[in-house]
């Protein structure tokens, strides 16, 4: 086994790897760098769930690629349009090239409208739900992004998944203080935290996950043996139902007001999904200055709260991510030495040069 230290990138040379990699697949040099940018975002972040520990391994990307799921040259069009709104058809295209695109459109709109919203259909796994929120704190909006996925979550009271994750994000630009920044699966947990568990052999807590007979199990492994998430609330009597909600709520703005499929109908082996994507111009609501005024005047608040006992400090959403960020652009990326063997063999298979490790 090897050591379980993680080893350190250079977070540019880890994107121009990434990127080469998708080009060996026929991915188009821009398309290759924005899918790049969206798995080294996570890495940067601390999510290290969604980052290039996906690029080996998951259908979403080099997998779906090598068996032709993935259009590496996918040309996603507008189906239908109005002043405020679109939807697009990704063309079976990397879900982070479709979904920048998408997102790029919606704050297009909302610089025109006050409003822009993109859903979008025959799309690929996308990445972090934050990567595609955050584009709008540059322009100075509110940004919104869903997906839905196959299913990995149970509905509350059932045994079996019917629901993807089906991550929300939402992302909200301040004055002085950082951004406040959402992104949260409706499920439990994340899936990749359950792999992340799995992959340094550590067990989960209870109420993450159940077995394939629905009993609560504390193996990572389960859930690749019939076993299944649960809902945010993990069990009925804490309110698991709202998690079973809000999971609904974006199956029905990623998959059947855009035509992709809810969860339970979506291509399991090839991961398809649908997606959702709001920009909400702040000025067309009242003046920036002070929205921004009033943003910092609350997360201050939130940050000055008293901490309960055995805790140092109160969090903002966001706030522990740009740390992570921070550290990582000046240190490097770690990576667990299973995902850095991964990327050892796409780099042994495609003469793609995988960069010296910093430490």
């Amino acid at each position: 086994m090897p050591s379980a230290a993680p080893i350190r990138f250079d977070h540019q040379a880890l994107r121009a790897f990434t990127r080469d990699v998708f080009i060996r697949f026929g991915v188009p040099a821009d398309d290759a760098d924005t899918a790049a940018g969206v798995l080294i975002h996570a890495d940067l972040l601390g999510i290290d769930s969604h980052g290039v520990a996906r690029l080996a391994g998951h259908p979403g990307y080099v997998p779906g690629l090598r068996r032709g799921i993935i259009r590496p040259a996918a040309r996603p069009r507008i189906i239908k349009e109005t002043a405020s709104t679109a939807l697009l058809d990704g063309d079976a295209g990397l879900g982070g090239v479709v979904s920048t695109r998408a997102m790029e459109l919606a704050i297009a709109k909302a610089a025109e409208s006050g409003v822009g919203i993109v859903t979008v259909t025959n799309s690929h796994h996308f990445g972090i739900c934050c990567h595609y929120s955050m584009l709008a704190l540059q322009h100075n909006m509110i940004g919104v992004a869903m997906t839905n996925a196959a299913p990995q979550t149970v509905p509350t009271y059932g045994k079996h998944a019917l629901l993807g994750t089906n991550p929300i994000s939402v992302a909200v630009p301040a004055g002085d203080e950082r951004p406040f920044i959402l992104d949260m699966a409706t499920s439990v947990v994340a899936a990749g935290k359950v792999e992340i568990a799995q992959r340094t052999e550590k067990p989960i807590p209870v109420g993450w996950l159940v077995d394939a007979n629905g009993v609560s199990t504390t193996d990572p492994s389960a859930l690749w043996t019939g076993g299944a998430l649960l809902p945010l609330g993990s069990q009925p009597d804490l309110s698991s139902h709202k998690g079973y909600g809000l999971a609904v709520v974006v199956d029905i703005l990623c998959g059947v007001l855009s035509g992709a499929g809810f969860s339970s109908i979506l291509d399991q082996i090839g991961w398809t999904a649908g997606h959702f994507f709001l920009a909400l111009q702040i000025e067309a609501f009242r003046p920036l200055s002070s929205f921004r005024a009033m943003m910092d005047e609350m997360i201050r608040t939130l940050k000055r709260a008293d901490p309960a006992p055995g805790y140092e400090r109160v969090y903002v959403h966001g706030e522990k991510e740009l740390d992570a960020e921070s550290d990582r652009l000046q240190n490097g990326i770690p990576l667990h030495p299973v995902v850095v063997d991964s990327l050892r063999g796409l780099a042994t298979e495609l003469g793609v040069p995988l960069p010296e490790p910093l430490c």
